[in-house]
């Protein structure tokens, strides 16, 4: 879902990860969070990176910055593990760090910290108003497409020219 309103969220994307009637929650996968690696988050957390390879981290969004989610194809499953259908999982725990770094983790799988969170209501409220446009999913684009061609591989997929898009909003 590319977001084009709030200067935090300029060029963003946000895989919704959880959307009911008491708000929404998604985590950012086009930016990378300065400065992070996998590997240090790794390390910062008492665990061998064994195996894992080193990437960069995602800044997630603004939300508890500090905390880690891994979204991962659905071929691993911990007891937190929540489907976000059909394209992708989520989990938050420690058990997938350190199945990761084992060698026993997903497929594939990318790292943020931090998430968007939206109140109840609010999402559809800042959609009306322009603020997101809800984009279909696509696998490729979560997890074969690097972070900075994220935003324009996402408007493509939905056949749109991101030149054309313009910056301002309103209404008619």
């Amino acid at each position: 879902m590319p977001g084009m309103f709030d200067p935090r969220f300029e060029r963003s994307v946000n895989v919704i990860c959880m959307h009911d009637e008491n708000g929404a929650l998604g985590i950012g996968i086009g930016h990378e969070r300065e400065g992070v690696s996998f590997h240090e988050v790794l390390e910062e957390l008492d665990i061998d990176p064994g195996v894992a390879p080193d990437c960069p981290v995602l800044h997630g969004g603004p939300v508890e910055p500090g905390r880690g989610f891994i979204l991962h194809s659905t071929d691993w499953g911990g007891t937190d593990t929540l489907m976000v259908q059909p394209l992708c999982a989520l989990s938050a725990s420690m058990d997938i760090l350190r199945a990761i770094a084992e060698g026993k983790g997903p497929s594939r799988w990318l790292m943020a910290l931090g998430y968007a969170g939206w109140g109840a209501g609010q999402l559809e409220g800042e959609m009306r108003h322009h603020g997101w446009y809800a984009a279909d999913g696509h696998p490729e684009i979560l997890f074969d497409t690097p972070v900075d061609a994220r935003w324009s591989a996402t408007w493509r997929a939905e056949g749109i020219d991101p030149a054309l898009l313009s910056t301002e909003t309103g209404r008619a």
